[in-house]
This record gives structure tokens, C-alpha cells and sequence, in this order.
């Protein structure tokens, strides 16, 4: 499980877990889980049209999937934000579609795209990762102070100077760039989940931003290894094990916010029996 091709799988799903995270923390803080479905889904468009023509599928991820960011950025700056959103992946899909008509001899690299082969990373993929996750991580720590006030005290962003639309596209692209590298390790169909589940159950067990990226890129690393473990054992799919222990570490996460809850409540039952014996 530690030895040949594996050491790949171990390093690329912690890096893709560690940044998945990192970034999944703004996605869940500014409600935008449906824009983390679209963009990957978006940049798959652009795998499609890579594999056609022969180039690397990086290019074509990163190219797709910053247009869909922009796209999505500009159409919603005067309009509803899920329209365009919605609007954008509609257009990228279809895209796809007509790529993926053209060509019958990539099944297996795009059912990769789709779903993940964190267990074939090659060595000529294990840099490129690498060095996207760096750029990413990056963009994240010099953005990390405008986007947590634009996400959390808007009113009190814009005060400080820092526009609303210019904060959406900075951060449009900064899941861009994470879509970008993780896509061809856990798939476009599943990058969501890292996400969203592990962020989201860090919200639940902290309200501290940097108490709680730490903590989800905690829960998103231990998801990734879980994930890699099992299926290296049992053969399933990666994306099948990622999918459902991320939606268990949210349901963990609520099951303690609703029993912390529950406290206070139950501590004035006990005090209230007790003046009355």
C-alpha cells in the first residue's frame, strides 16, 4: 500500500485534500456549492476538447474552467447569481457533449476525468500538481483577508475599499485554480465533495475562519487517505469512498452542533428540578 505506484496517490491525495479544504472553507462561508459543481463540471469541457485535439488535459482544465469562472462572474454581476451559474454549466456541458460525439477512443481518460484515478498518477503528473497546488495556496493567503470580510461582513468590506464583484471574481478563479488540479485526481463529478463536506463540518464545530481551514483540511486529509485505503483494498471507486465519508463527516458535524445545543437546555432542566426538591 506505501511502495511503487502508490507513493504517488499518497502525495497527490494530500495535496488535492489539503487544498480541496483550504478553498472548500470560502465555498461554504459565501453559500457558493453550487458554483463548486459547476466550474469542475465546466472545466471537463475542456478535457474533452484537450484529449481531441492531443494536448495535455491541464491545458484544456485550466482554460475551461477559467472561463467558466469568468463567465459565471460576468453574467452575474447584473443578474441572479445561480442563473448565470446554472447558465454557464449548461453551455460548458453542451460543449462536452460535442466534443466527446467526435471521438469514441478516450474512455478511459475521461471516465478518469469523471470520476477520479487517484490510484494511476503518473510521475510526469505528480510536478504539475504540485506546483498548481502551490500557486493556489498562495493566491489563497494573499486574498485570505478581502475575502473572509467580503464573505462574512460585506458592509464592512466595502468600507475597507474592497468592491464586492472585484472579491466574487478573485475568488471565481481561485476555485478555477483549484479545479484545475484536483479535477484529474478525484474527478469532476466529486472534487465538490472535498469541497463541501469537510469545510462545512469544520463550520460546524468551530466559528474561528483560521481554526476553521485548519480543521477542514484536517477532515479533508483524513478523508483522502480513508479514501485511498479502502479503495486500494476493496478495489471500488476512490470517488465512491471520498463521496461518502465527506457527507459523513458534515452529518458528524451536525449531530455535535445539535448535541452542544442540546446542553444548555438539559442544564436548565436540572437546575430548575433541583430548586424545586
Amino acid at each position: 500500500m506505501f511502495s511503487g505506484f502508490m507513493v504517488n496517490a499518497w502525495i497527490v491525495a494530500t495535496v488535492v485534500a489539503v487544498v480541496g479544504g483550504a478553498v472548500g472553507f470560502f465555498v461554504v462561508l459565501r453559500g457558493s456549492a453550487f458554483v463548486a459543481h459547476a466550474i469542475p463540471n465546466g472545466s471537463f469541457a475542456g478535457a474533452a476538447a484537450a484529449s481531441l485535439i492531443g494536448i495535455n488535459t491541464l491545458i484544456g482544465l485550466g482554460v475551461f474552467a477559467l472561463g467558466s469562472a469568468l463567465g459565471i462572474g460576468l453574467l452575474g454581476r447584473r443578474g441572479r447569481h445561480d442563473v448565470a451559474t446554472a447558465l454557464t454549466l449548461v453551455f460548458a456541458l453542451g460543449l462536452g457533449a460535442l466534443f466527446l460525439s467526435f471521438t469514441v477512443e478516450y474512455a478511459p481518460e475521461i471516465y478518469s476525468l469523471l470520476f477520479g484515478e487517484v490510484l494511476g498518477i503518473s510521475d510526469n503528473q505528480l510536478g504539475p500538481t504540485i506546483a498548481l497546488a502551490a500557486v493556489c495556496l498562495a493566491a489563497l493567503a494573499l486574498l485570505y483577508r478581502p475575502l473572509l470580510l467580503s464573505s462574512a461582513l460585506p458592509d464592512s468590506a466595502h468600507a475597507h475599499g474592497i468592491s464586492p464583484y472585484t472579491a466574487e471574481l478573485a475568488f471565481l478563479v481561485l476555485v478555477a485554480l483549484a479545479t484545475t488540479m484536483t479535477v484529474p485526481v478525484v474527478g469532476t463529478a466529486l472534487i465538490f465533495s472535498l469541497m463541501i463536506g469537510p469545510p462545512a463540518a469544520a463550520r460546524a464545530f468551530t466559528t474561528r475562519p483560521l481554526t476553521a481551514i485548519a480543521l477542514s483540511i484536517v477532515i479533508a486529509v483524513g478523508v483522502a487517505w480513508a479514501a485511498v485505503a479502502l479503495s486500494y483494498q476493496t478495489n471500488w471507486p476512490v470517488g465512491f469512498y471520498v463521496g461518502v465519508i465527506s457527507a459523513g463527516s458534515y452529518a458528524a458535524g451536525r449531530i455535535w452542533t445539535y448535541a452542544r445545543s442540546r446542553r444548555p437546555a438539559a442544564r436548565g432542566v436540572t437546575q430548575a428540578v433541583s430548586q424545586t426538591a
